[in-house]
């Protein structure tokens, strides 16, 4: 059983900068891919960000170029660093863990205008 636990969200104003954190506990953390979803008020959950256990990356286009996936795996942390964070960046950030499907509780993150 794998645990995840996400920190680092809260409020920012607009062009501001944020970095999420994700520890895990349990399990095998270098052989998982991982990712960060978000979820908006009214919205569905989407992939914000992805690593795979070789430190492959790929983004969704709205943060492209904003946001920076990276893995510490001697640490079993997953981190997102958000550059020039807009108000549509805001919602529940959660911390995933491929494929066994874990996630987090996630984390609050609103930008201000």
């Amino acid at each position: 059983q794998v645990q995840l636990v996400e920190s680092g969200g809260g409020l920012v104003q607009s062009g501001g900068s944020l970095r999420l954190s994700c520890v895990a506990s349990g399990g095998r953390f270098s052989i998982y891919a991982m990712a960060w979803y978000r979820q908006a008020p009214g919205k569905q959950r989407e992939l914000v960000a992805a690593i795979t256990s070789g430190g492959s990356t790929n983004y969704a286009a709205s943060v492209k170029g904003r946001f920076t996936i990276s893995r510490d795996n001697s640490k079993k942390t997953v981190y997102l660093q958000m550059n020039s964070l807009k108000p549509e960046d805001t919602a529940v950030y959660y911390c995933f863990a491929g494929p066994a499907d874990y996630w987090g509780q996630g984390t609050q993150v609103t930008v201000s205008s």
